[in-house]
């Protein structure tokens, strides 16, 4: 599966000697060698580098409003600040009691609106490391850890604290480490709420919360939206900072080449600890400071009325590691999204205090930018500081794991800007609420725009239909637009309307609003938007291709082609060609209805968590070289990708193999390449995950394996369970079944393309021995052993070539190659790209491998063929040496994953 993707919350990626084995992991802690002091906020503000005219202006913090771990924050429609506190969360290295349900989320009350917060109160409390908040109204939605479930809480006597709570979402549990959870949760132009990491999106309908599936937004810690709807996500366990930035996710998960500047990823901090994960590969040794994005975090896309001028519409993201923040210009060159650092070889707002941890940004109603600063001393979780690892020995040294249970929250304020007045619109009417939606600052048309559509109140469609018409904001027009959809009274001479609109960004927004009616059978409609296709601006050519493709058209290739030919604009060429080749990833018409269903949840697992550094096409994501002026070594050794390839791995056609890595982790070289990015259990996920994830690896990216069921990852989880270290990758081989491996020494012969018989035995996926010709009864493949030798097995991997198993097969043995016996030793059909063949072990020097099946157009090919001996019962080698026998299962099925009550005895 995925050998890490980290931070959910704020993580980094794992080195090589993350686990190092118990003699390594018995080490004694170092002494401390510089306590790195813990400031006031007073004494901390001192320490932040700014460009000319900025300043950091405290909001919140521990003294003054008792503030503890603060990890999001929110503003509700009057403006009062929730904020997410992980009061559990890293108080000291061992991630002792994390898991206590002491998390609480304050609300903070400027009572005289003037921007001081002088009112505190806890609005819920006894939370498992709250990570989403998201005020609706009076409503207040607040997510919790290892949960997809979302409760609806509020305060029905206006004391501050929340005396009502309800179910708004059930989401069900979840589990993995807490880095690989959701987070985020807002409300989109849409009117659908997003969450970073979860492939799903949810919207209130009536008294209903429904969940439509999406692409994987690749996300991890925070995510935004900018002024047209399109969400924004950070990746930071795969070293890729923004990504899926595009288009917006509904229409694919794009990334095309190109879209950044060249070292857009090289980061320029103050702080010189060397306390990274990546270890030395990760920092520059002349000074010790960051070279890369690792934990890059609450992303934010500015879109409030501030001063500078320059500062609105840029990408603002935090990387905590490095102790800065970084604001990106977003170009649009012809429809194709494209980042540059804003200051070269620079930050926009970088800090000498080690303890600065900025994990999330949001836009305040005030115009001014909020920062949240955890100003701790540890930002990464209890897996990646562990005995044995690189991090662990730099935190302890610098006194890092002391500097605990404080925050701030910070305003990021400019001299030539007066913020503007605090809101009461939960006091307002919906009329009221309309002028908002022309208002220069997105916070207030964003909430304006929520409000309008949970009250339902229609009485405001005639104003909200004139905005849409004749307001000379184009920003107005499209949230009026958003909000008719919402209050569903969005009529289609509007979205006729809006196709016509000077404003290109109306035009588009149009087109996506036209999608229900064409999915409903408007053909009238849907001719209209492909003529938009002709479109001068290039941003609403790309969207008719979007949602051309969105909405599975049969004819979507051949279109998106012809609008290739005629229009050469660098975004319809890039986005174009990238539609074009996004599919899906595996062959469902191979697998029964219930194995697709199990196949797109570990999809859906695999882009939420593992692409960050196995890739997107499951090659390995690319390692970014670090600065030309810092040469790599230690962890990063010769691997140029973060994690091993699982495209054509060998390895990952065992599937015990796959399960026990996912049970216990991998640790150590991989083929003699050592890779930044190990493998951690998965094994807190239940039995459905863990197969789901297995079996879309193995059934993705060029590989045929057979369906991982829930029984067999429970199988594992049994024979796993005594072992606390993760494998190695010699440990693991020791365990596969064996082959035979003098390949060398074997004679080949075949009814067909004599020439290219060794491709099929020489270890590589890439080449393959084939027919030449259509599968037809009597072709024939040939084994001839250098001596007798004892057989009981045959895999036969056509792997990239997947269609190409043998349609009908018989296996024949011979010990002259003349007299093969009067029945064969094996007969049957191949269903997929890996035929594996058993028979009872026999003595033989010859083997015969019979097509006896037929298929018009395919050849039958393999790429790798391996002899199986006869296989002894091993032992799963483990730390403790008690041997466990599993005595009974017990299933209980719920909604839709079995759980497990598992007896063992000694």
């Amino acid at each position: 599966m995925k050998i890490s993707h980290l931070p959910a919350l704020l993580c980094l990626f794992l080195s090589t000697s993350l686990f190092a084995g118990d003699a390594k992991q018995q080490q004694p802690d170092p002494p401390v060698q510089h306590q790195v002091p813990y400031l006031s906020a007073e004494e901390e503000a001192k320490l932040f580098v700014l460009p000319d005219g900025y300043k950091m202006e405290l909001v919140l913090d521990e003294a003054s409003s008792g503030i503890k771990e603060p990890v999001v924050c929110v503003f509700d429609g009057n403006g009062r600040i929730y904020v997410c506190e992980m009061r559990s969360y890293m108080q000291d290295i061992d991630a002792h009691d994390e898991l206590k349900a002491v998390g609480l989320v304050s609300r903070h009350e400027s009572t005289k609106r003037d921007g001081v917060f002088d009112k505190h109160t806890v609005f819920a409390d006894k939370l498992l490391l709250p990570r989403e908040v998201l005020a609706l109204d009076d409503r207040v939605l607040i997510g919790e850890t290892d949960t997809n479930d979302i409760y609806v809480y509020r305060d029905t006597k206006g004391a501050g604290v929340a005396d009502k709570k309800d179910l708004f979402y059930a989401g069900g549990k979840r589990g993995g480490n807490l880095e690989h959870q959701q987070s985020g949760l807002i409300w989109a132009l849409d009117n659908w709420m997003y969450q970073a990491v979860n492939s799903y999106r949810l919207r209130i309908k009536g008294n209903d919360v429904v969940k439509e599936n999406t692409p994987g937004n690749g996300g991890q810690w925070g995510l935004c939206q900018d002024n047209y709807g399109k969400v924004w996500n950070c990746n930071g366990g795969g070293e890729i900072g923004p990504l899926n930035y595009q288009v917006p996710i509904i229409y694919g998960a794009l990334n095309p080449t190109d879209q950044q500047e060249a070292d857009f990823k090289t980061v320029w901090p103050l702080v010189g600890l060397a306390d990274v994960q990546g270890g030395p590969g990760r920092f520059r040794p002349e000074n010790l400071t960051l070279n890369h994005v690792t934990a890059t975090a609450g992303i934010e896309v500015v879109r409030c009325d501030c001063e500078p001028e320059d500062l609105r519409g840029d990408l603002l993201f935090n990387e905590p590691v490095g102790r800065l923040i970084r604001r990106a210009k977003i170009d649009n060159k012809d429809g194709f999204t494209y980042l540059r650092n804003a200051y070269p070889k620079s930050e926009f707002i970088l800090s000498k205090d080690p303890n600065f941890r900025p994990v999330n940004l949001v836009n305040g109603p005030d115009g001014c930018i909020y920062v949240v600063d955890m100003y701790r001393g540890i930002i990464q979780e209890g897996n990646w500081t562990q005995r044995g690892s690189y991090l662990r020995p730099m935190i302890v040294k610098n006194g890092l794991d002391k500097n605990f249970g404080r925050g701030r929250i910070w305003r990021l304020t400019h001299k030539d800007f007066k913020p503007g007045p605090q809101p009461h619109m939960l006091d307002e009417t919906p009329a009221q609420l309309v002028a908002h939606l022309d208002h220069p600052n997105g916070w207030w048309r964003d909430t304006a725009q929520r409000l309008l559509v949970l009250k339902g109140d229609k009485s405001v469609v005639p104003a909200l239909a004139e905005m849409a018409r004749k307001n000379p904001n184009p920003l107005a027009r499209i949230h009026a637009l958003w909000t008719l959809e919402g209050l569903g009274a969005l009529d289609k001479r509007l979205i006729a309307d809006a196709l016509k609109d000077a404003n290109p960004q109306v035009r588009v927004m149009g087109i996506r609003l036209s999608e229900p009616l064409i999915k409903g059978g408007d053909s009238a409609l849907q001719a209209t938007v492909r003529e938009m296709s002709k479109d001068t601006d290039p941003n609403v050519v790309v969207q008719t291709l979007l949602s051309t493709k969105y909405l599975a058209a049969p004819d979507t290739t051949k279109f998106i082609q012809t609008v290739m030919t005629g229009n050469k604009a660098l975004g319809v060429q890039k986005l174009g060609s990238a539609l074009i080749n996004t599919g899906p990833a595996f062959d469902e018409k191979r697998f029964t209805k219930s194995e697709v269903e199990h196949l797109r949840h570990g999809e859906a697992i695999y882009h939420e968590l593992c692409f960050g550094c196995h890739g997107f096409d499951g090659k390995g994501m690319p390692r970014d070289a670090a600065p030309s002026t810092v040469k790599l070594t230690g962890n990063s050794g010769n691997a140029t990708t973060l994690a091993p390839p699982l495209s054509g791995s060998g390895d990952v056609h065992d599937a015990d193999t796959v399960l026990r890595v996912m049970m216990n982790g991998l640790g150590g070289p991989v083929n003699g390449k050592t890779y930044d990015a190990q493998m951690v259990t998965m094994n807190t996920n239940d039995d459905v995950w863990i197969a789901d994830a297995a079996s879309f690896v193995r059934n993705s990216f060029g590989n045929h394996g057979k369906m991982i069921t829930w029984m067999d990852a429970a199988r594992m989880r049994a024979e796993c369970k005594a072992r606390t270290t993760p494998w190695t990758i010699e440990e693991l081989r020791k365990l596969q079944p064996p082959v035979l491996s003098n390949e060398d020494t074997w004679k080949l012969t075949a009814s067909h393309n004599q020439r290219a018989v060794r491709n099929a035995v020489d270890h590589d996926t890439g080449t393959r021995w084939d027919t030449s010709a259509s599968q037809a009864p009597g072709m024939w493949f040939q084994i001839e052993l250098p001596k007798e030798t004892e057989v009981a097995g045959i895999v036969l991997n056509a792997a990239s070539s997947g269609g190409d198993y043998p349609r009908g097969y018989k296996v024949e043995v011979s010990m002259d190659g003349k007299n093969w016996g009067a029945k064969p030793v094996a007969d049957g059909k191949g269903n997929n790209a890996l035929t594996e063949i058993s028979f009872a072990p026999v003595k033989t020097k010859f083997i015969k491998i019979t097509q006896t099946g037929s298929v018009t157009g395919l050849f039958w090919s393999i790429h790798e063929l391996q002899l199986l001996p006869p296989t002894a019962k091993k032992e799963v080698a483990a730390n403790d040496p008690t041997k466990k026998k599993l005595l009974c299962v017990t299933v209980t099925t719920g909604a839709r994953s079995p759980s497990l009550a598992l007896a063992s005895k000694l």
